[in-house]
């Protein structure tokens, strides 16, 4: 059982709560799930594990038999959920919870959540040292996915996970989550078994739940309950009832039989659990003639499409979610009818970032004994966004601002800002033949030469290198603010009579937060041509600062493609001048040489 809602609630009540333990203890519960974190908020550390200690102090069964796995690494400032996996921290919330349950040993002590900021192994390592000194039995990890299970295990013995599995959650079910815990027998901890409250009225008015239940004197919950426990001795419920007679029915769920029939209806009804009874190895079909599905996977703006063109132009079928809209999801019904009706060579091109996306498809297709071969597109982030950029410029003749670009996208998944592509690297699994794949190939990002060729250019960043400030500001708010040094305007005349196209660009996020507007922005810039004897031909971010929401604040590469196409520029003989270490990364981005400002215009 789960006992953390019996402490986040609002309106609970610790009587009740008791109540509700002991109850789940009677009808047979022999392990109790917690944390230090469930409570209302940092003022509220610990109560749960304190109630459940005073519910074992206060039961009569043996309490011998009964199992207490506590969490830490979650802190709740002001009832939020942050992660702390630093050691220092791991250490002093085990200890709080010893208190906490009043024992000397925790049975089973979990890393709650992975820290961002802190290395898994640095989390990993504190759970180690804990075990080693006595203060926990068994260490465990919670929401972690196969690989990093894996790592965790090269460090010490992993004995439980907890992940959310239910027949509406197949997601550790797809990723080999699950599969890597039932070979490595490590106990499985499932919460949210029966799809949490939200799900409540689905799996009530589930047809074949509602018949078996009625077949079996149960309810569709213990249905559920009872078909998780029958996939594998080692996959543990968690569900988290709050009201006595729930819990006083959750030995129903250890009673009920399922019959073969049974089995057979409900994994069928939910075939994502139903994998773990056959190993993968016996469902792949072996790799023998031309027939195979091609899985592309890569960041969004990776290319893909241009690879899986080469593909349709040898004969393959294409599916690819920008073209069919909806979710990846639903181009399996598309995939299982080209392959039901005989067309067996398939390209899929989109994201597939999770091992589970992968693995949709890999069983779709292994249903018609077809065989999938993964092509990773192993395009750096930078290439990627410049792919992104290049592709919004020619859909809409210029780049769009944030609100277009979040207003387009529910429309068109190509039209998207880089915090999707930096989303999608965070959550990238890295395909593993482990998967079942017929082969894994990878393929290295190649930019092909541009076909402008004549205009070279000079890209200047505006501030710090074309201009300063009188009053040593990062950039004017003013016409009167601007201070362009001496010389830069004669050595910029010098480049356009020999034939260079000048440009620059800047960023003025004064415009987001209203204390500019872009008339004032027109006559900082009218005040630094002024300065410089000419103008350029200039554009900037008007944005706010933060995490980059458009495509247009450096390194971004955004506003240099568009100059770049606007003057028709030729990158290789082009130079970009800038003055830190954004603008050396936004060159790269452009595939332009750079030279620092200082030795472009000669140290002042």
């Amino acid at each position: 059982m789960g006992a953390m809602r019996l402490s986040t609630r609002r309106d609970r009540d610790d009587g009740q709560g008791l109540a509700v333990l002991h109850a789940a203890l009677d009808a047979g519960v022999t392990l109790l799930d917690t944390a230090d974190a469930y409570g209302r908020d940092e003022t509220d550390a610990g109560h749960n594990e304190r109630l459940i200690a005073r519910a074992l102090a206060s039961w009569g069964g043996d309490r011998s038999r009964v199992t207490v796995a506590t969490k830490g690494g979650l802190t709740r400032p002001e009832g939020r959920w942050v992660p702390d996996g630093r050691a220092r921290h791991l250490t002093a919330a085990c200890e709080a919870s010893r208190r906490a349950l009043g024992v000397d040993r925790l049975d089973l002590y979990q890393l709650h959540a992975i820290d961002p900021r802190t290395p898994l192994a640095t989390s990993v390592r504190a759970l180690a040292a804990l075990r080693e000194r006595g203060w926990v039995a068994a260490v465990g990890l919670c929401n972690v996915t196969r690989r990093q299970i894996e790592e965790a295990s090269r460090i010490t013995r992993i004995s439980a996970v907890q992940v959310e599995l239910s027949p509406f959650e197949e997601e550790s079910f797809r990723n080999g989550v699950a599969e890597l815990c039932l070979a490595e027998e490590i106990r499985l901890l499932a919460h949210r078994p029966l799809g949490g409250a939200d799900r409540r009225p689905r799996l009530e008015k589930d047809p074949l739940l509602r018949e078996l239940a009625e077949s079996h004197r149960a309810t569709p919950q213990a249905v559920v309950l009872a078909w998780l426990l029958d996939l594998s001795p080692l996959i543990v419920p968690l569900p988290g009832p709050t009201r006595v007679e729930t819990a006083a029915s959750l030995g129903r769920a250890h009673d009920l039989r399922l019959t073969d029939a049974d089995r057979e209806r409900l994994d069928r009804r939910f075939p994502a659990g139903g994998l773990l009874r056959v190993p993968r190895a016996r469902r792949q079909p072996k790799a023998t003639g031309p027939d195979e599905v091609v899985l592309v996977m890569g960041l969004p703006g990776a290319g893909k499409s241009t690879l899986a063109g080469e593909l349709v132009a040898a004969g393959y079928d294409r599916l690819n979610r920008d073209e069919a809209g909806g979710r990846l999801r639903d181009l399996l019904p598309a995939l299982d009818r080209l392959l039901a009706s005989g067309r067996r060579r398939v390209v899929l091109d989109n994201t597939y970032g999770s091992r589970g996306s992968r693995n949709r498809v890999v069983e779709a297709a292994w249903a018609h004994g077809v065989p999938v071969r993964c092509v990773w597109l192993k395009t750096s982030l930078e290439d990627a966004q410049v792919n992104a950029v290049l592709r919004l410029i020619a859909r809409f003749g210029r780049l769009p601002g944030p609100e277009e670009l979040e207003a387009a996208s529910r429309k068109d998944p190509a039209a998207f800002g880089p915090a999707v592509q930096l989303r999608h690297l965070r959550q990238l699994e890295p395909p593993d033949p482990s998967e079942g794949f017929s082969r894994i190939d990878e393929v290295a990002f190649a930019r092909r030469p541009p076909s402008l060729a004549g205009a070279r250019g000079l890209l200047f960043w505006y501030d710090g290198v074309l201009r300063r400030t009188r009053s040593g500001a990062r950039r004017p708010t003013s016409p009167d603010d601007v201070l362009v040094p001496p010389g830069r305007g004669e050595i910029l005349r010098r480049r356009r009579d020999e034939g260079w196209r000048l440009l620059g660009l800047a960023w003025h996020p004064e415009v987001a937060a209203g204390r500019l507007s872009e008339s004032q922005v027109d006559a900082v810039f009218a005040r630094t041509h002024e300065g410089l004897g000419l103008a350029l031909e200039a554009l900037y971010c008007p944005h706010g600062d933060g995490p980059p929401v458009c495509w247009c604040r450096k390194p971004m590469p955004g506003l240099g493609l568009l100059l770049v196409e606007r003057a028709g520029l030729d990158v290789a003989r082009s130079l970009y001048v800038g003055h830190d270490a954004h603008d050396r990364a936004l060159a790269d981005r452009l595939g332009m040489p750079y030279r620092d400002q200082g030795d472009f215009f000669g140290r002042e």
